[in-house]
């Protein structure tokens, strides 16, 4: 009998041999995939850092931490603010902006001192001393020049504090920073509306500011020196 000529696709291309082959070219196909992402600065996987706590909640960064303690800090001092402006402003927008003050942080601060002792978190009691000097110049200001002072100073507190609180919001992993992340947008955008509807926030420092993403003095008023930016401020209660 005379010996079967060989058929074609017979070999590497057939059988065996093509499973191999596909198998073989799976493989460099998620190597290849994978490589550019290998040894390049900024690729890594989102490993907590050392700063990063655990918690019940989910991870606690520094920036979560830091978020926590200036919105208590605010609480501090800008309900004093607000309280002020509601005796001392000239105009009914400066008094309502006052109030707009006083409510939002009665009401995230409670939230806030919550959440600080859900996490073991030690906060500030006590405005820090430009806190202070911030209040006591609002003090010593009278008339149309206090409520310019006044809405200026806030708004740019407000201004500042934006986008760390969207930062915060976009980045946090822990559920109950998340939560008063929210609280603090509303809260924020709440105040910004109330300060700029008084009509005395000055356009050109805050565009300044902006500009130049520093912290930058207050509106220079006739009689007092030039304040630096005052810390976040955040969100009324519901119905407000």
């Amino acid at each position: 009998m005379r010996p079967r000529p060989p058929v074609k696709g017979r070999g590497i291309v057939s059988g065996t041999g093509l499973i191999v082959t596909c198998l073989a070219a799976t493989l460099a196909a998620l190597v290849f995939s994978l490589w550019p992402y290998t040894g390049r600065p900024g690729t890594a996987p989102d490993v907590p850092s050392a700063q990063t706590l655990r918690t019940s909640y989910g991870p606690l960064s520094a920036l979560d931490r830091d978020f926590l303690v200036k919105a208590r800090l605010a609480a501090l001092w800008e309900p004093a603010a607000g309280r002020q402006a509601r005796t001392k402003g000239t105009t009914p927008a400066v008094r309502a902006a006052g109030r707009h003050l006083v409510e939002g942080h009665r009401f995230l601060d409670e939230r806030v001192r919550g959440a600080a002792a859900q996490l073991n978190l030690t906060l500030p009691d006590t405005p820090g001393d430009q806190q202070k000097q911030w209040l006591a110049t609002l003090d010593e200001t009278r008339g149309a020049e206090y409520d310019r002072q006044f809405a200026t100073v806030l708004r740019l507190s407000q201004g500042q504090v934006f986008p760390v609180v969207a930062q915060v919001r976009a980045s946090t992993r822990n559920s109950l920073v998340r939560a008063l992340a929210d609280d603090a947008t509303t809260t924020v955008l709440d105040h910004i509306k109330a300060l700029e509807a008084t009509g005395d926030v000055d356009y050109d420092t805050v565009a300044r500011d902006m500009a130049t993403g520093g912290t930058p003095p207050a509106p220079a008023p006739t009689s007092a020196p030039s304040e630096t930016l005052p810390p976040p401020a955040f969100r009324p209660p519901p119905g407000q």
